[in-house]
Formats: C-alpha cells, sequence, structure tokens
C-alpha cells in the first residue's frame, strides 16, 4: 500500500470525523497567551464548529487519529469489516498539524476521537500523548476535547481529563438491546462506569481547586456524550428518558442527537434510509425544554404521540405538550408564576425574564407581550393580558393550524 502524506491523511481524518456531532467548547475556563506565556486560546474569533463561553465561535481541528478499528459496530463506517480507505496519524503529526492551523488563524482548538487500533489503552496513551504535547510542550492554551475509550485503563481517562477542556464518552446508543444489536462489543455498564468515573474526578478536582488554586484543573468544560438516532427501534420518548437520566446521573454537560446516516456497503440490520432530520432538531428541543424551560422528562414525554412515542415533526415539542394539555391554558401575564410562563408557546427564556421584571411596575398589555417574541399569533391562545383574554381554547384540531409556525429556518425556540 502507498504511504499517504500528510495532507492526503488529513482529508481521510478530517472527512471521518464528521459524523460525531459532540464538538462545542461552551463552558471551558477562558484562557489566552496574551501575557505572552503559550500559544492558542479558548477565546478567539473562529470560522466554525463551537462556541465558547461568552458565545463567541471558535474554529476546531476535528479529526480521527486513525479510522481503523478492531472493532466491527454496524452503524459504523470506520468499523472493522468496512471498505474504506484506511489512514493513521502519528501523536507528532496531529501536534504539529494543529500548532501549524493555529499559526495560521485557521483554529482555535482541537477536537479528538479515534478508531481502536492495537488495543483500547494504547490508543488512548496516543490520544493523552496528543494533549500532554500540546500542553506541555508548546504551551497549548486552545481548546482540547479528546473522545474517550470507555474500556481504557481508568488512569488513562483522568490524565485526558488533566489535559483537555472536555471530555466526552459516546453512549452510541438509547437502548441496551440497541446497543447489544448493533455494537455487541461495546458494553453499555462499562461506559456507565467510564462516565461515572469521570463525573468522580471533575467533582475532587473542583473540590481541590476550591481549596488549593494551584491544584490541577480536570476537564473544566465537563463532559458529554452522543446518541445516535434512528439506527434502531428507540422511540423519542426512549431517547428522551435516556437523556434526562445521562443528565442526572453524570452531571453531563450536554447530550448530542446524530441522525443516522447510511453508510457505504451497509450491514443489513440497518435501516435503508435515514430518519428526518427534523426529528434530530426536535430532540434537541426537547433537550432544551428539560434544561432551560424546567419540563420534566415525563412532561416532554407526554408531547408525543401514545401511540408511537414519537414527538411531531410539524410542529415543536413546546407546542405539542400545550395542544396536549391546554386545559393548563390560558395564564396570565400579570400574575402566573416564572414556571407557567415558560410553558407558553412562543415566549422564551429572556421573554419571561423581562415580563417577570416589567410587571413589577405596570400591567402588561398584549402589545408588550408582541414586542418579546417572534410570533404573537403563536402565544395569544395561550395567554391573558390587560387588554386580552382568548375565547375558550378550540379543539386541538382546530386550534393547530391557528398556532403552527409559518416555514422558515429551523430555530430552538423564540427568543
Amino acid at each position: 500500500m502507498a504511504q499517504l502524506d500528510t495532507r492526503q491523511k488529513l482529508a481521510i481524518l478530517a472527512d471521518a470525523a464528521k459524523y460525531d456531532a459532540s464538538c462545542a467548547s461552551s463552558g471551558t475556563a477562558k484562557r489566552n497567551s496574551r501575557d505572552g506565556k503559550g500559544l492558542g486560546s479558548t477565546e478567539g474569533m473562529g470560522i466554525c464548529h463551537a462556541y465558547a463561553p461568552d458565545g463567541r465561535c471558535i474554529s476546531l481541528l476535528k479529526i480521527l487519529l486513525t479510522n481503523s478499528c478492531i472493532f466491527d459496530c454496524h452503524y459504523c463506517i470506520n468499523r472493522k469489516s468496512s471498505n474504506v480507505r484506511r489512514a493513521r496519524f502519528t501523536a507528532k503529526e496531529v501536534v504539529d498539524l494543529t500548532i501549524a492551523f493555529y499559526k495560521r488563524n485557521y483554529i482555535e482548538g482541537l477536537f479528538l476521537s479515534s478508531g481502536i487500533i492495537g488495543s483500547s489503552n494504547y490508543t488512548m496513551e496516543q490520544m493523552v500523548e496528543v494533549a500532554r504535547s500540546l500542553r506541555e510542550d508548546h504551551l497549548f492554551r486552545g481548546y482540547i476535547h479528546l473522545k474517550t475509550i470507555p474500556d481504557a485503563d481508568p488512569e488513562l481517562v483522568h490524565r485526558a481529563g488533566l489535559f483537555a477542556d472536555r471530555v466526552s464518552i459516546n453512549v452510541e446508543l438509547p437502548t441496551a438491546s440497541g446497543l447489544k444489536r448493533l455494537a455487541p462489543e461495546k458494553d453499555g455498564a462499562r461506559i456507565e462506569t467510564a462516565m461515572r468515573e469521570v463525573k468522580a474526578s471533575i467533582v475532587d478536582g473542583k473540590d481541590a481547586r476550591a481549596k488549593y488554586k494551584s491544584a490541577p484543573r480536570f476537564a473544566p468544560a465537563g463532559q458529554s456524550t452522543q446518541m445516535i438516532v434512528g439506527a434502531d427501534a428507540a422511540t423519542d420518548g426512549d431517547i428522551v428518558t435516556k437523556a434526562s437520566t445521562l443528565y442526572d446521573r453524570f452531571g453531563l454537560r450536554r447530550v448530542y442527537y446524530s441522525a443516522f446516516s447510511p453508510i457505504p456497503d451497509a450491514s443489513a440490520v440497518l435501516p435503508l434510509q435515514r430518519p428526518p432530520l427534523m426529528r434530530e432538531h426536535r430532540l434537541y428541543q426537547s433537550d432544551w425544554l428539560m434544561r432551560f424551560y424546567n419540563y420534566t422528562p415525563a412532561e416532554v414525554v407526554a408531547a408525543a404521540d401514545d401511540a408511537t412515542g414519537m414527538l411531531p415533526l410539524d410542529i415543536d415539542p413546546k407546542l405539542a405538550w400545550a395542544l396536549k394539555f391546554r386545559a393548563s391554558f390560558p395564564v396570565d401575564v400579570n400574575r402566573a408564576p416564572r414556571e407557567m410562563l415558560l410553558r407558553v408557546p412562543g415566549l422564551g427564556v429572556k421573554a419571561v425574564n423581562a415580563i417577570l421584571r416589567t410587571r413589577r411596575w405596570r400591567r402588561l398589555r398584549l402589545d408588550d407581550v408582541a414586542r418579546l417574541t417572534v410570533s404573537v399569533a403563536k402565544v395569544r391562545p395561550f395567554l391573558i393580558a390587560e387588554d386580552w383574554r382568548p375565547i375558550a381554547l378550540s379543539d386541538a384540531a382546530e386550534l393547530r393550524p391557528v398556532v403552527m409556525p409559518k416555514p422558515r429556518q429551523m430555530e430552538l425556540f423564540a427568543a
């Protein structure tokens, strides 16, 4: 086989990394090299991919160490039996690429994942060496995200967290049966054990930093995970329930959802078509409801269809919940508590906070609410204002077309 040069390896291994969605830098510590010490930053303007704590975009070099793998997961294009062109970086090549890209102002950080070569420990050692060399040999102070391997020795995963801003371990599939069927070589219990160990290290690191400022940071941007959507029979209800469990047990910063995409030479056990991309979007909205709108997992699941367990694709889950439980509405914008205002379709967190501030001084009219939302038509049937009281809510089938959003670019929720 002909020897590949670095450019050819980069083309292969950057393309192979595109299937991993868990790539964001929000929540990390602010660091920069303005004091003349070190190289890189987590704060600079970038061109794509991820965001700093203050909301600015950070570009990341997102690659695999190798797309070779000893596992044969059915859904993975890099599985052992897949007929794809293979490539492998050395740890030094990844370090040199990261530094070269940074100096050319292409990136502000690195997202590094890998197939498993040789053994889990050997692969993890190579990834840790990349992060160690960047931090210690080159004093790189930019963002580093390492995708760790749950079967690796816990000490190696711990070392990864000492050098990386964020570590992540993919649970891959939302149900144990799905994982057993599509990735029989992976152990769901071992994955969760590794996540629990990372959580413990994060907590210990914070405790140590509270006592001793010189104590090393451990994964200051926390840990995240990813679930594949549509590769197995799991419903949206199954996925939402699993995500909530992961947040509660392991203190995750994010759960990412990746719609299954058919791959070349696909296994016969996989679906022939990818699920609607809108399904992935609705799951992100559901995740948002639990994280920022105080919905319980049961409430989010209740928005799904009772027969199929799937969230509707034509409306967002918040509106679906309001239509299904319309007896809870309308709510009085001048009197309702925050948790009920957050359940009004079309009102986001910022709008609710503005309502709560304003109504301390005067009573709000419908025009006041209209200035805080994208679609007053969507809000109107669900609230009472000083000059507005809706007629009795119609049957859901009649009310639905009134509040249905007009076609537009996808968004999480109105501001």
